[in-house]
C-alpha cells in the first residue's frame, strides 16, 4: 500500500498549518519510538566539551583551509583502482519508484529515534532510502555506526545510500567510506602551508580506529537481509533511471567540490533527461544563495541552473529544518529544498527574514516560524530559569512573527484561516491582517511588550522596520557548534521531518512529513508540504 492510500481523504491528519494539535503541541499518547531505543543510550550533548573538541576539524578547516578535496581525490582514486562502477553510476530499470530522504540523522538519541516510526509508516513500500548529510555525529567515526546507523534503521527493508556531511568528514571520511563504499582507507590531508601550518597539523583530528568485527556483527544483526545490503560506488554517485537521474555530491567540510568531482558533475549533468540533485549543503537556505564553489572555477548552482542540464530540483541537508524555494530560472521553475530534520537538533526558522528570493507567498518552511519561536523561548526560559519572562505560547509567538516580519503566518487564530494553498509561511501582511482575539496584543493589534522583547532577543528579523543596535541572544549569528547546545531537547514536539519522493514517467512528487514524537502522529504523520514537478 502506498502512502497516499494509507489515509482516507476525509481523514487526512491535521498539520501545523491547521492547528496547534497538528503541530504536536498537544501530545495525547506516548511515542512508540521510545521502545525502539536501546536500554542505555550513551550520553550525547552539544553542551559537553568533549563533543565540541571531537568536532574541531570544522574550525581548523575554516581557519587554515579545507583539506577535503585532497583527501577525497586520493580515496576516489583508490575506489577507481579497486574497480568501482563506471562513472560512479547505479542503474535502475524501473520508470516508477519511490524513496525516503532523511537529512542529518545521527545523534543516536530520542530526536533521531522519533523519526523512525513515522518514516517507516510512510515509506514502508519505498525502494530505497537516502541520507543527505551527517550520517554520524559528532565526528563520523566507524565506532558509532552500530548504534547510530545500523540499529535505528534495522526495520527499513530497502538499501540505504548517503552523501556525506561536514561531520562525517571530521573522521577524514574513513567511517563513511568503510560502511557505504566498503573501503577502509585512512587518507592524510595535504600539508598546510604557511607559518601556521604546523598548528593546523597538530590540532587536526585523526580518524578513529575501525573495528571490523563490530561493524560486521552490527550489519548482520540489524541490516543483514539481502534486500538491505548495498555498496555505493563512492562518496558522490548517480542513480540513473529511465525517467529521472538522481545525482548525489560530496561537499566536504566547507561546501566545495574538488576539480575532479566538478568535472564528473558537469559530465553526468549533460543532456535533456530531468535531474534531481542531492547535496550535503543546500544551495538556497535562510533566504540566501550559497552556490557551492568548484575548485578551478564555477559553482554547483550554475550547473543546476543551466537549462541544458534540465535540473528540476535540488535537495540539501546540513541545516536542521525544512525549507522550500521555487526559483524561476528562465521559463522554468527549479525547486530548491532544505531537508535536514532527520534526527539532529533543530535549527530555528523564526530567524529567517521575509523571503525575497522567491517571494514570501511561495516560500514554505517547517516548523512554522511561530512554532520555532515558541519552542526556543521555552528552551531559553528553562535554561536561564526565567520562564515567566521568556516563554511564549505558540499563539503569542505567531502573532509577534506577524508583527515583526509583516507577513501572514502559516497558521491562523481567532477565526483566521490562511489557506495552505494560498501562501507560504505567510503572505505579506495587508491592512486587514489583524486578529483582534489574540491575547498577546493590545487593542491596536500590537503584540505585548514582553513578546516583542523576547522576539528581538531571540533573533526574529524586523522586516522593513528593523531598528539597528537591538541586542540578540545567540540564535542565528553565532556559529553552529555553539548555538547547537542551546537548540537540543528530548521532549515532544521535536519538529523533525523527512521526505518521501515518488517518481513516475510523467512527474516527480516530493512530500515533507513531520515527526513530532507524539504517539498519535506516528501512525498518521502530518504532511507539511507537497510539490509535484512535471518531468515531460
Amino acid at each position: 500500500m502506498r502512502a497516499e492510500d494509507a489515509v482516507a481523504p476525509e481523514s487526512v491528519p491535521d498539520n501545523s498549518r491547521v492547528s496547534e494539535a497538528g503541530a504536536g503541541w498537544e501530545c495525547r499518547t506516548r511515542g512508540s519510538f521510545q521502545e525502539l531505543m536501546p536500554e542505555r543510550v550513551s550520553g550525547f550533548s552539544w553542551r559537553h566539551p568533549v563533543v565540541l573538541w571531537r568536532s574541531r576539524n570544522d574550525v581548523i578547516a575554516k581557519l587554515f583551509g579545507d583539506p577535503s578535496n585532497g583527501i577525497r581525490r586520493r580515496c576516489v582514486a583508490a575506489l577507481a583502482e579497486r574497480g568501482t562502477r563506471a562513472g560512479f553510476t547505479m542503474h535502475r530499470r524501473d520508470e516508477s519508484f519511490s524513496f525516503l530522504l532523511l537529512g542529518d540523522t545521527g545523534e543516536g538519541d530520542r530526536s533521531q529515534y522519533a523519526v523512525v516510526p513515522p518514516a517507516l509508516q510512510v515509506g514502508a513500500d519505498t525502494d530505497f532510502m537516502v541520507i543527505a548529510s551527517d550520517v554520524i555525529y559528532p565526528s563520523g567515526e566507524a565506532a558509532d555506526y552500530p548504534e547510530k546507523f545500523f540499529r535505528p534503521y534495522k526495520d527499513y527493508p530497502g538499501p540505504i545510500y548517503a552523501v556525506p556531511g561536514n561531520h562525517d568528514w571530521y573522521d577524514g571520511l574513513r567511517g563513511f567510506l568503510r560502511v557505504f563504499c566498503d573501503l577502509d582507507m585512512e587518507c592524510e590531508p595535504d600539508p598546510w602551508r604557511g607559518p601556521l601550518g604546523a598548528v593546523a597539523r597538530l590540532l587536526w583530528r585523526r580518524p578513529g580506529p575501525v573495528d571490523e568485527k563490530a561493524l560486521a556483527a552490527a550489519r548482520e544483526r540489524y541490516r543483514g537481509a539481502p534486500g538491505q545490503r548495498a555498496v555505493q560506488p563512492g562518496p558522490y554517485w548517480m542513480i540513473d533511471t529511465p525517467a529521472l537521474r538522481i545525482v548525489g555530491i560530496d561537499t566536504g567540510i566547507t561546501g566545495g567540490l574538488d576539480r575532479d568531482q566538478g568535472a564528473w558533475l558537469r559530465e553526468v549533468s549533460a543532456g535533456p533527461k530531468p535531474k534531481l540533485l542531492i547535496t550535503g549543503k543546500p544551495l538556497y537556505v535562510d533566504d540566501s544563495l550559497r552556490p557551492g564553489r568548484i575548485e578551478g572555477g564555477g559553482t554547483v548552482d550554475a550547473i543546476v541552473k543551466d537549462p541544458a542540464h534540465n535540473y528540476v530540483a535540488a535537495i540539501g541537508g546540513d541545516i536542521h529544518n525544512y525549507q522550500r524555494y521555487p526559483v524561476r530560472v528562465g521559463d522554468r521553475t527549479v525547486q530548491y529544498l532544505v531537508s535536514g530534520g532527520g534526527g539532529a537538533f533543530m535549527h530555528a526558522t523564526h530567524t529567517i527574514p521575509r523571503v525575497r528570493v522567491t517571494g514570501e507567498a511561495d516560500f514554505r518552511c517547517y516548523p512554522l516560524r511561530g512554532d520555532s519561536l515558541s519552542r526556543y523561548s521555552k528552551l531559553y526560559g528553562r535554561v536561564l530559569r526565567l520562564p515567566k519572562l521568556f516563554e511564549l505560547t505558540p499563539q503569542e509567538a505567531t502573532e509577534v512573527i506577524r508583527y515583526r516580519l509583516g507577513i501572514e503566518p502559516g497558521r491562523g487564530y481567532g477565526g483566521e484561516d490562511p489557506s495552505p494553498s494560498s501562501g507560504g509561511e505567510g503572505m505579506p501582511a495587508g491592512p486587514k491582517t489583524a486578529a483582534p482575539s489574540l491575547p498577546a496584543r493590545s487593542a491596536e493589534g500590537v503584540p505585548s511588550r514582553r513578546a516583542r522583547f523576547v522576539a528581538a532577543l531571540l533573533g526574529v528579523p524586523r522586516g522593513e522596520r528593523r531598528r539597528p543596535g537591538m541586542a540578540r541572544l545567540p540564535v542565528r549569528k553565532v556559529p553552529q557548534r555553539f548555538r547547537s547546545e542551546m537548540a537540543d531537547w528530548d521532549r515532544p514536539p521535536f519538529f523533525k521531518s523527512f521526505l518521501r519522493v515518488d517518481v513516475t514517467g510523467a512527474e516527480l512528487r516530493i512530500r515533507c512529513y513531520a515527526a513530532t514524537g507524539c504517539g498519535d502522529q506516528e501512525l498518521r504523520p502530518p504532511c507539511e508540504d507537497e510539490v509535484t514537478v512535471p518531468l515531460r
